[in-house]
């Protein structure tokens, strides 16, 4: 069905909104509870669709796991206790769930099969399968794609591997596995990836000049706790555009995560005049989170530095977005990772923004746009490309632009955020 959504002008707001739980978090405090030994709660967990598949793949495992709205209380299975699944693990859209249980399960003596919907299951997994069948691993797919046969031996051996491209999720998935030995391991990271794994395992990591070296043994193994997940900070993204495109507007976004590794494109915004500021910061589990204060600015557009993409991959949409009212070109380069998610998202921008007769040029590994600052666009029909992060995007732009907009088949945006439009009226009402 295509569930398309019209969406006029928003008015003038000073608004107030705490969001849900960091994905990317929720993903990991799952993960570690489940493998634990002993009780776990995971407070103000995302209430994703895609950590809802990481929920349900553990309880296919034998985890005991009872959510109670925010609180997730979860009996883990300790160093051996997963049960091997009778059916096939459902990481449904999910490519954390899928790439970091391959990394899990590969350690363990088991069976497992990890399958995904239509759209999971067009997305690489040899960038996790390569690298894990050369340590030891035996793990089977259809030629690199979901879906995914695992036949854990139990043994793992010791590594050190230099990860050939910045990923936070092949990093935990290698983390996962040798996590599993007595022996330790080490992962070389030459540009910076996401680091929540670490910080919530506690992992020994060593600066060397340019290079990370991060060492992990089982000694590291998790242990049961309690988990407190900060505000998603992708989430954020959309609302803190959204109010920086909205004449005469404020917002406070209360207890957002703000690790370092998170935070590139607060800093892209700051380079084109956003007025951002942070004005309460708090620390949990060494996860740093506060609040922020957004302001209404006029935008003058950037190249953006090539060696933050990966820290701000998820944000370039809505990224675009902004470019889109900013005073000169906005250029994207290095984000080829783009054309990879749950779709091609270079085409969806290109494509998207082109239907504005606005100048944007599609290259392999990003775009250059001309910002127009005086918007008052057409309204037309984006399309979602049934990718959440796509159907946000163009939603805010409908939302400020004088002439509204229509956006296609959005309920893909329950995949990270159900309760999108629900804030957006909590925010402008």
């Amino acid at each position: 069905m295509n569930n398309k959504i019209d969406f006029g002008k928003i008015k003038e707001f000073d608004g107030k909104l705490k969001l849900t739980g960091d994905k990317s978090i929720s993903h990991r405090a799952v993960f570690f509870a489940s493998m634990a030994e002993g009780e776990s709660i995971i407070e103000n967990i995302s209430l994703s669709a895609d950590v809802e598949s990481t929920m349900n793949c553990f309880k296919a495992l034998g985890v005991d796991i009872l959510k109670k709205d925010d609180k997730v209380f979860i009996k883990g299975a300790g160093f051996d206790g997963f049960k091997e699944p009778n059916k096939p693990l459902d990481a449904g859209n999910s490519g954390t769930t899928s790439r970091l249980l391959i990394g899990l399960l590969a350690a363990r003596n088991i069976k497992a099969e990890i399958i995904g919907d239509e759209s999971l299951s067009k997305r690489p997994m040899n960038r996790i399968i390569s690298p894990l069948n050369n340590l030891g691993a035996s793990i089977t797919s259809n030629n690199g794609y979901l879906p995914v046969k695992i036949n854990g031996n139990g043994v793992v051996k010791k590594f050190n591997y230099e990860l050939p491209v910045a990923s936070a999720q092949l990093k935990t998935s290698l983390i996962l596995y040798g996590l599993h030995s007595d022996e330790e391991s080490t992962i070389i990271e030459k540009i910076p990836s996401r680091n929540h794994t670490e910080i919530m395992l506690n992992l020994h990591t060593i600066k060397e000049g340019n290079l990370t070296k991060i060492n992990f043994s089982k000694k590291n193994y998790p242990i049961a706790q309690k988990y407190f997940v900060p505000g998603d900070i992708s989430s954020a993204a959309f609302f803190i555009i959204m109010t920086i495109l909205n004449k005469n507007s404020s917002l406070l976004i209360e207890n957002v995560s703000l690790n370092p590794t998170r935070t590139g494109f607060l800093n892209v915004l700051k380079k084109m005049g956003a007025d951002i500021e942070i004005v309460e910061q708090k620390s949990a589990a060494s996860e740093i989170y506060g609040n922020l204060l957004v302001k209404s600015s006029k935008l003058t557009n950037i190249e953006i530095p090539i060696e933050i993409i990966p820290n701000i991959i998820d944000e370039i949409p809505i990224l675009a977005i902004a470019g889109l009212f900013g005073e000169g070109k906005m250029i994207v380069k290095g984000a080829e990772e783009l054309r990879i998610k749950e779709c091609d998202r270079i085409k969806a921008i290109v494509e998207n923004i082109k239907k504005l007769n606005v100048e944007i040029d599609e290259m392999q590994d990003g775009f250059v746009l001309l910002g127009k600052p005086e918007g008052n666009f057409a309204k037309v029909l984006y399309e979602s490309y049934d990718d959440h992060r796509i159907a946000m995007a163009f939603a805010v732009l409908s939302m400020v632009n004088e002439n509204g907009g229509s956006v296609s088949n959005f309920d893909c945006v329950r995949i990270s955020n159900p309760i999108f439009l629900k804030q957006v009226q909590e925010i402008i009402s």
